[in-house]
């Protein structure tokens, strides 16, 4: 029974972080912490606490996925070598999800570089929280949208580089040579 409940506030926590702005999340989280509780949070904490959870839903869904787009036939052949569910899924299951998972890790950490934007709401000092402070001070809003806008895509497109090149190193090599020549090793016998 408490695996049923386990699974059950699992699904509820996904379903509500990945059906709920992250922005509302934000202030909900900061500002019901503080209300309810009287818990006044630091906001940088706070926002870094934020993003991990909202993040944590997207990432479980994405895992799943992963993990059952493994062939069956991988699990069986593990268990038929002797191996236990948890060996089977730790150095047969995994490794292969994970591979097959780059490309969405990486999309889900830009989206998060992108949305921490959004955690201005709560007066977390990042980018935009910077361009919004200038803009007003200085009145110039064109001139530090396009700066902002070109520091973010310039993180991301390094972010993206350098996860491909990840992605590239998990990917090995193009072609494996499965069976030697056994002509040369005939030849040396």
């Amino acid at each position: 029974i408490l695996a049923y409940i386990g699974h059950g506030l699992l699904k509820v926590y996904v379903e509500f972080f990945r059906g709920t702005p992250l922005m509302l999340q934000a202030m909900f989280i900061f500002y019901g912490a503080a209300y309810a509780f009287d818990l006044h949070m630091e906001t940088f904490s706070a926002g870094i606490f934020i993003l991990s959870i909202n993040t944590g839903a997207y990432m479980a869904e994405t895992v799943r996925g992963g993990i059952l787009a493994i062939d069956p036939g991988q699990a069986e052949g593990a268990k038929a070598i002797g191996m236990t569910h948890r060996q089977a899924m730790l150095y047969v299951i995994l490794p292969q999800a994970l591979r097959n998972l780059l490309p969405q890790i990486g999309n889900n950490f830009l989206i998060n570089l992108k949305d921490s934007s959004m955690l201005s709401v709560i007066s977390v000092t990042e980018l935009f929280f910077s361009f919004k402070s200038a803009a007003a001070a200085l009145y110039l809003y064109f001139p530090a949208a396009t700066i902002a806008m070109i520091i973010y895509l310039i993180m991301t497109l390094i972010s993206a580089r350098l996860l491909r090149l990840w992605e590239r190193a998990m990917a090995g090599k193009a072609n494996y040579e499965l069976v030697s020549d056994l002509s040369q090793e005939g030849s040396a016998g």
